[in-house]
């Protein structure tokens, strides 16, 4: 293995032990296999036993598990070392070991040692060395959380500025009234150190100017709004933003003060504008799920299911979810029957797996598996991995496996894991590690022309 081989292994799960079953494995009491594992190169068996001998104070034997991915000079293993070595009180010692990775350059790294510095009380130290990259919205980010604790904060506010103030023409079209600034999240980042000064107005000014108004579905002036208890103006930002994104902070706040009326009421008025139904629809139906209105949730998700166009397929799984979760599958599969009726009864895959959860919850799982494999679709890699977890769920765990192994390519992580849970390990390991075929490019025939069209 070397540093590229480690970074790939890190950023990925192809070919080896992901994260999510290394859990498994620990879970399941198979530390002898993740022990093993770890020394035969599989990345995320080390990180995890390493973290786990760290935890048992078996320290020496902690750091001589990743001392192999050390080697190569890795960043991911430098990270993973440097992180016991400061969880253990030895801060200096992580702080001489990621130096060299910062002073490369990378990203990842100069983030990860600005950070390390902060908590370390050199929090100057840190701002010194990410002010020449403010232009990259990562390490603008990163320079903002460490300005504060250094007490540089107008230091980092006036390089932003200086950046918003050289915002270019997004594009050459003299009618083009948008800007390309970089860093993106200047703006933003420029907020948080005004309202970490105090200066709340001015960082609401701020947000208010944004072209982009949520990012991940959060929102960063809702979020300043409910700190401060400025519940007035949230809630007539809430009635401006489209996203939806602005009334659901509104609607948790209130539901964290009793309002559980107010809360659905912001939904509801925000869900009668025109559109506003399809952003807010989910949560408020999960709202009235938590205070045991499982029939008004149903209510609402149904109701826009059966608008014009409502019948998008997360819209649909959404509807049929709540039928089963709330003892009603009856119900569903008469939703899905009518549904396949107005398309003249016909039945793509991506609605038809949505039967299958419901014909189990009325006891007719033979059926239901009966009634897939004769699906158009019911061969297919997608089709198995949908009825494999069906299986899985009615504990015929078996079956389930046997049901992934018709598409051996395909899956890989949902076949290795059914067979964990048999208690077949070593079968799990030898389908993760197998080999990835890369893609293939198809031949090209004749020369190849300079001139268009290409």
């Amino acid at each position: 293995m070397d540093a590229a081989d480690l970074d790939y292994k890190a950023r990925t799960s192809t070919g080896h032990i992901p994260p999510p079953l290394v859990a498994r494995l620990l879970e399941l009491g198979h530390e002898r296999e993740v022990e093993f594992q770890a020394g035969r190169g599989e990345w995320f068996c080390a990180l995890e036993w390493a973290r786990l001998l760290g935890q048992q104070g078996r320290r020496t034997e902690a750091l001589e598990v990743l001392a192999p991915y050390l080697a190569t000079r890795g960043w991911p293993a430098a990270r993973a070392q440097a992180e016991l070595l400061e969880g253990w009180g030895r801060a200096e010692e992580a702080i001489t070991l990621s130096r060299p990775y910062a002073e490369t350059g990378d990203r990842p790294a100069l983030d990860f040692f600005a950070r390390l510095l902060a908590r370390r009380g050199r929090g100057g130290e840190a701002f010194a060395l990410l002010r020449d990259g403010v232009e990259d919205w990562f390490l603008a980010e990163c320079l903002v959380d460490v300005a504060g604790p250094a007490g540089r904060d107008e230091e980092a506010a006036a390089l932003l500025v200086a950046r918003m103030e050289g915002a270019a023409p997004a594009c050459d079209d003299p009618g083009c009234d948008r800007l390309r600034m970089e860093p993106f999240n200047a703006v933003g980042l420029l907020a948080t150190i005004r309202e970490r000064q105090g200066r709340i107005d001015e960082a609401i000014a701020l947000l208010h100017t944004r072209e982009t108004t949520s990012v991940n579905g959060e929102d960063q002036l809702a979020d300043l709004l409910t700190r401060h208890d400025r519940i007035t103006e949230l809630r007539a930002y809430a009635a401006s933003e489209h996203h939806g994104h602005a009334v659901q902070r509104l609607a948790e706040v209130l539901e964290e003060r009793d309002d559980v009326e107010g809360a659905i009421a912001a939904y509801r008025t925000y869900g009668a504008a025109s559109g506003g139904m399809w952003h807010v629809a989910v949560p408020l139906s999960e709202l009235l799920v938590r205070h045991g209105r499982g029939d008004e949730a149903i209510e609402v998700m149904r109701a826009l299911a059966e608008r014009p166009g409502g019948a998008e397929d997360w819209i649909v799984d959404t509807l049929c979810t709540l039928y089963a979760d709330l003892g009603r599958p009856r119900d569903g599969l008469a939703h899905l029957d009518a549904l396949r009726a107005r398309r003249g009864g016909e039945e793509e895959w991506d609605f038809f797996r949505m039967r299958l959860p419901l014909m189990a919850g009325c006891g007719l799982l033979d059926e239901a598996i009966e009634q897939a494999r004769a699906h158009p679709e019911g061969d297919t890699w997608y089709a198995a991995g949908v009825l494999s977890d069906v299986l899985a769920e009615a504990g015929r765990t078996e079956e389930a496996a046997a049901v992934l192994e018709r598409h051996p390519a395909f899956n890989r992580s949902s076949r290795a894991e059914r067979l964990i849970d048999l208690g077949r390990v070593e079968d799990a390991v030898r389908v993760l590690q197998q080999p990835v075929p890369g893609p293939v490019m198809p031949a090209r025939e004749g020369a190849i022309s300079a001139e268009p069209p290409f």
